[in-house]
């Protein structure tokens, strides 16, 4: 993404840097419908903020040192016993490593399982009139190829802030938010890592209350 389509300001007495210690060393917010990438280092902590509430965050981790290794929604579940996550709960990679750490959250958990929006499944889901809508897949994407990755690098990813309950009968519902203007999560790099985000895009189910809206990532020492 280039420079000028995020901004770089923050404000003194700024309510989205509470709580957080160690010194802020980046702080850009990210438009509606675009996608983010950065490194996280070993130590460091991304806060993600939810500027306007009920807004969807695709979130995917790779190893710096070597992005064969990556995110692992199976090993981070499977390690946990859990399909959510929630504060503490460990990110593993595919070996099964500790990449990051939520190490806070001002939402009760957040999604595993609810993948990434691509125009395949829109269409699937919605119609083909939805085809032509930018999506997550797409985002990451767009995100990748100049970091030399490819379709094949993109696994199941989180969905910070959504809300994806499992029903009675299996099924998975894709319902309003639980999140809410302002609120964040807080998640510590374990290794170094590269952290690709999509800025969910969707607007054909409620789970950007069918507005997307701009993100914010702060990431402090």
């Amino acid at each position: 993404m280039t420079t000028d389509t995020l901004t770089t300001d923050t404000p003194a007495g700024d309510k989205a840097l509470e709580g957080l210690s160690g010194a802020v060393i980046y702080d850009e917010t990210v438009p509606a419908r675009h996608f983010w990438v950065h490194p996280v280092r070993r130590g460091e902590t991304l806060r993600i903020v939810d500027l306007e509430g009920n807004q969807a965050v695709d979130l995917l981790i790779y190893s710096e040192e070597d992005d064969t290794e990556r995110y692992s929604a199976q090993d981070t579940v499977a390690a946990q016993g859990n399909l959510f996550l929630r504060k503490g709960s460990i990110l593993r990679s595919n070996e099964g490593r500790a990449m990051m750490t939520i190490t806070d959250t001002s939402v009760a958990y957040h999604d595993t399982i609810g993948g990434a929006c691509s125009v395949e499944s829109n269409a699937l889901r919605y119609g083909h009139f939805t085809k032509s809508q930018h999506a997550c897949v797409e985002n990451y994407l767009k995100a990748s190829l100049p970091e030399g990755r490819t379709k094949r690098d993109i696994v199941s990813n989180i969905n910070f802030f959504m809300n994806v309950p499992v029903m009675e009968d299996g099924s998975l519902g894709i319902v309003d938010g639980i999140s809410a203007a302002g609120l964040t999560v807080d998640v510590r790099a374990e290794m170094d890592v590269v952290v690709m985000v999509s800025n969910c895009p969707q607007i054909n189910n409620p789970c950007n209350g069918f507005n997307p809206t701009p993100v914010r990532m702060i990431i402090t020492t």
